[in-house]
Order: C-alpha cells, then structure tokens, then sequence
C-alpha cells in the first residue's frame, strides 16, 4: 500500500460498500470505486487492486484518498468539471440572432452558416447550434400565394360545401385539364433496381409529342372520367362536356367544380351551359388552383405513372393514361375534405397581415 493512506472501514461502511457491490442496478463505475476500497481494506496491494478492479494506478490512488476525505459518499459523486469551452455569452447569440433575421452584407440571399461565423467570431458548429436553438433555418423557405378574389370566402364555402354537404340528386365533379403531357423516351434502357442500387435512367431523353388529359373527378365515389386529346382550346373542352354529359345518368344534377382557366369561362362553353341546365359551374377563387380535388389525381397520376414512364410514341402516352384511369375507377376511392374551412380563412388573414407589417 502507498505510503500515507491508510482506510478502516466501520461495518457500516463495509455494509454499505457491499450493498452497491452486489445490486445489479448500480452504475458500474460505483461498483469498482467501492472495489477499490475494500480490497484496499483487505489489506491487497496497488497491483492487485489494478487487475480485481481493472482500472489504471491513478484510479486506484485517487478513489482511495476520496473515500479518506469523504467517505462512502464521496465514492457515488462525481467532482464538478468546468466545462470543455466557455458558454457563449447572451449578447453574442442575440448579435447571430439579430443578424440572421437580416441581409448579409456580402452579395448573398441569406446566410450561411460559414459566413456566420465569420461574421459572428464564433465557430460554425455554435452558429448551428444558436439557430438550432431559435428555430432559425435561413437556407429554406417556402412559397406562398395569396388570392386578390374579392369574393374569396364566398367561393371557397360554396366549393368547400360541395365537398363536405353535396346536393342530394346531384353528382359534383372536379373539373380540369392537365395540358402539355409529354410522350419522353430514353435514348438508352434503363437499369433495374437491385441490391444497394436504385433504378436509374438516363438523363436525356427523345421527346414525341404532347398530349392533354381533360379529366372530372367525382368527389362522392372517387371514380373518373378521362379523355386524352391533343389541345386544351374551348372546341376540346366542349367535347370532354358532352362525354360527362353522356355519362352521368339522365336525371343527376351536374355541380361542376373549375379553376378560372379562360378555356371554362369562354361564350361557346357558357352557350353550351345555357343549353344543358342540369349543369352548374362554381369557380374557385383566383390561384386557388389547389382548392380544386382534381389536382389531387393529377399529381398522384404524375408521380406514379408519368414521371418515370417511358413513352416511345404518342399513343403509348395516351394508352397508358388510359390503363391507369381503368385501373383507378376499378377501386377507387371517395374524395373526403378534412380542413376546416374557417382554418383556411384564418392563415389566409395572417398571411395578408404579415405582408401589410413588411410593407
């Protein structure tokens, strides 16, 4: 033993020792310190300790002279440490703060967190950490689009009512087109997926033409009605009518859900309306596009057959559109609005309200 330590331990020491000793719930690091002493106790030298315990010469003499100073006590605690690097101190995270929520000075849109901590003084990983901490992320954002309809609450409780409360006796469609559909092919095969490798296609590509899909979407049943044609004018659109004209069931109310696209507001089209009284066409305010069910299909369409679809012609484009809306109306499913009207109105007058406080 070393010169100048010398521990007795009162049995109730030695009870509390082997108390933490023999639970299994005990942080290991206490258990070894509590080896420690009482081998130590038992009279065992420094190198036997080292090999019962497994811990350094170091180890041993420093837990030896803390159970002298204090006891069992001293065994469970840990010293408190400075830390590793100084805080950063509150007026320089305002400073980052502050600076983040303005224009760099340089030649740059936002900052980054390079140019931040060149700027600040500080390191780029406590300038991540600081906009972590705020909520503040100046390399994303978002776009927005706010409607100038002056009718907007009017026309969005008309569309949304037909899609929560329809008419009784009424069908209501989504009506829009998807125009400029383009028949891509590859210049060369692509390869098929395997293990740790996605598919791949190459990046050029052989164009054969476009197509447009007029489509009505009914909300009620999720079914479709699809025609692929190869311009977006009124003469198409008045054809894509009548096909639903033929469709739905004589007797069935027709409410018809459009964008303000010029093709739905043209004379010939309000002429035909005139015509067929069964049909009315609610329009959804000014670019509100995305109140209308319809875009819903048409991006579902996109991402799972289009996108990465290989077109060697026109009528191959066409005639897998048409595949996939026979597929959709042999399982398709009812269109169900989940927002809160009065939600939508509520973000659309803070929006306003943000843009009137920067201007």
């Amino acid at each position: 033993m070393r010169t100048g330590i010398s521990i007795n331990v009162s049995a109730e020491d030695r009870r509390s020792l082997e108390a933490v000793v023999s639970d299994r719930n005990t942080a290991q690091k206490h258990v070894w310190r509590a080896r420690i002493v009482l081998l130590t106790a038992e009279g065992a030298g420094t190198t036997t300790i080292m090999r019962e315990a497994g811990v350094s010469k170091t180890a041993v003499w420093r837990w030896q002279e803390r159970f002298m100073a204090e006891g069992v006590d001293g065994l469970l605690r840990d010293k408190t440490r400075p830390p590793g690097r100084a805080p950063v101190a509150p007026d320089r995270i305002d400073q980052v703060v502050r600076l983040t929520q303005g224009e760099p000075p340089h030649e740059a849109t936002h900052w980054t967190a390079r140019a931040m901590a060149k700027a600040s003084g500080l390191a780029v990983s406590t300038v991540q950490e600081i906009w972590k901490g705020y909520g503040l992320a100046p390399h994303r954002w978002r776009t927005f689009k706010l409607s100038t309809d002056p009718a907007f609450v009017a026309k969005l409780h008309d569309v949304v009512g037909l899609y929560v409360d329809p008419p009784a006796h009424a069908v209501v469609l989504s009506v829009d087109e998807k125009s400029q559909i383009q028949a891509l092919d590859r210049t060369q095969p692509g390869l098929p997926m395997k293990k740790g490798r996605a598919g791949t296609m190459t990046h050029d590509y052989k164009r054969h033409g476009t197509t447009t899909l007029f489509a009505a979407l009914n909300v009620l049943d999720g079914t479709a009605i699809g025609r692929c044609m190869q311009r977006h004018r009124h003469e198409e659109f008045i054809r894509f009518l009548n096909a639903i004209e033929r469709a739905v069931p004589a007797g069935k109310l027709i409410h018809a859900i459009a964008d303000n696209y010029a093709t739905h507001k043209h004379p010939k089209v309000r002429a035909w309306l005139a015509r067929h009284p069964r049909w009315t066409f609610h329009f959804t305010p000014t670019s509100c596009s995305w109140l209308n069910a319809v875009e819903n299909f048409f991006a579902t369409l996109t991402k799972r057959r289009l996108k990465r679809g290989v077109f060697c012609s026109i009528v191959d484009l066409q005639a897998a559109i048409n595949r996939y809306l026979a597929e959709h109306n042999h399982k398709p499913k009812p269109f169900v609005w989940k927002a809160d009207p009065k939600r939508v109105l509520a973000a659309i007058e803070r929006g306003k309200q943000a843009l009137e406080s920067i201007h």
